[in-house]
């Protein structure tokens, strides 16, 4: 089922975490984040709107590094309800991936942060405040020609020390498939 991330009030700080990454070694927040940006992004293994972006995701992740700007991906997903979201599939698909992806098994760091869909995007500036909440681009299943790169141009803008412009449309994607309390 689709779902689209509330609107979230700027300013907020980045929680902190410890999570596995694929590489199997534990990472924080604090080891991750970018010297001048820092973007969470929540994404799962099987979500056909984290497929869709997935390539325009890594683009951005790619160009963002030489500005200073870190991406970490977070998979919050249960894996016993959702077995191809399953900590060795991510191990599998991230093997090229130019940013770390973290199992976010308890899903306290999803919560912690208030993440409601996959992919959820959260980019933060160098002291790890919030900047920005939304989505990647106006290609929500389908990549749109010409579509301006929203996320890029905030993260773009926050790494130069910019706040990014006042118009964030929220992420859209699959719900967080949360684990039966």
């Amino acid at each position: 089922m689709a779902v689209e991330s509330p609107a979230t009030a700027l300013g907020a700080a980045a929680p902190e975490f410890t999570l596995r990454g694929t590489d199997g070694r534990m990472h924080s927040l604090h080891e991750l984040r970018g010297a001048r940006g820092t973007l969470v992004a929540f994404l799962c293994n099987h979500c056909p709107y984290v497929q869709a972006v997935l390539p325009r995701l890594l683009r951005d992740a790619r160009e963002l590094a030489p500005l200073g700007v870190n991406v970490i991906a977070i998979n919050p997903n249960d894996a016993v309800a959702y077995p191809e979201d399953s900590y060795a599939r991510m191990v599998e698909i991230a093997r090229d991936w130019p940013f770390p992806y973290l199992h976010d098994e308890t899903q306290q760091a999803a919560r912690a942060y208030g993440a409601v869909c996959t992919p959820d995007f959260f980019g933060y500036d160098a002291v790890l405040h919030l900047r920005y909440r939304g989505r990647l681009d106006a290609g929500r299943k389908q990549p749109l020609e010409d579509a301006p790169r929203e996320l890029f141009e905030a993260m773009r803008r926050i790494a130069s020390g910019q706040l990014p412009l006042p118009q964030q449309y929220p992420a859209m994607g699959c719900s967080i498939k949360w684990r039966a309390a």
